[in-house]
């Protein structure tokens, strides 16, 4: 098998493995963020956990591929060639693709003001008023794609095209914990204070990450997420709650 072909899946969908380092490989589903592409990466990510394969430590599924992480050694577990041979049968098998996703999740956010402090300056990049951003960001379901950068921090999307906003010229140093930023149609939920360059156009009182919490992140890849506006005694009355 050329496991550096691209091969149909019953996914209806195109895959490539490769390399990534020698002790992880990769499996490309696209090029492009898009929902139907990151249900088939958590299609894949599933199915590759269920078949516990030999010398694998982790499966991570991300926008557009799957990180399968490995541990190839004298002790009978598989070469970069073997591993990559068995997962292409698997994907040749076929994989289901949930279309429904996961669990729906309501977050509620206060924009602007002191917790949305780049709420304005959006709207002007986007030609609207910061009353649109915030109908365009809350009124439709944002699927979360992935996780990465830090415990819990969560990438959502993909938004209407008028929210395709580059990130800040410069980052901040020191981002709020729970602060909500959107940045090329997509949206990162800070889990703790973190540096990031992102444009924050509101924050959450809930809790994103909570190690003593199972599961500890609030949310989980292929949950379906409605942003609920909130006002400011709001914010404090849910934050005040869950402390």
């Amino acid at each position: 098998m050329n496991v550096l072909s691209e091969p149909p899946s019953s996914a209806e969908t195109a895959w490539r493995i490769l390399p990534q380092g020698d002790r992880c490989l990769i499996v490309s589903f696209g090029d492009r963020i898009d929902a139907s592409i990151g249900r088939t990466c958590l299609a894949a990510a599933a199915r590759l956990r269920e078949a516990r394969l030999p010398g694998v430590t982790d499966v991570v599924p991300s926008f557009v591929a799957v990180a399968v992480h490995y541990r190839p050694d004298a002790r009978g577990n598989p070469s970069y060639a073997q591993l990559a041979e068995r997962i292409g049968q698997l994907l040749e098998a076929g994989i289901s693709v949930d279309a429904s996703g996961g669990r729906e999740v309501d977050i509620p956010v206060c924009y602007g003001g002191e917790h949305g402090p780049d709420l304005d300056d959006v709207a002007r990049a986007a030609g609207l008023t910061p009353e649109d951003v915030i109908a365009l960001h809350s009124q439709p379901r944002s699927m979360v794609f992935m996780l990465g950068f830090a415990p819990g921090h969560a990438y959502l999307g993909v938004h209407d095209e008028k929210l395709n906003i580059p990130r800040r010229p410069s980052p901040r140093t020191a981002v709020p914990m729970g602060a909500v930023a959107v940045a090329n149609r997509q949206t990162v939920i800070y889990p703790n204070r973190l540096p990031g360059g992102w444009n924050i156009i509101g924050a959450t009182p809930l809790t994103m990450f909570d190690p003593a919490r199972e599961p500890a992140a609030l949310l989980q890849p292929g949950d379906s997420v409605r942003f609920v506006p909130i006002g400011p005694d709001e914010f404090d009355r849910i934050r005040e709650a869950g402390r």
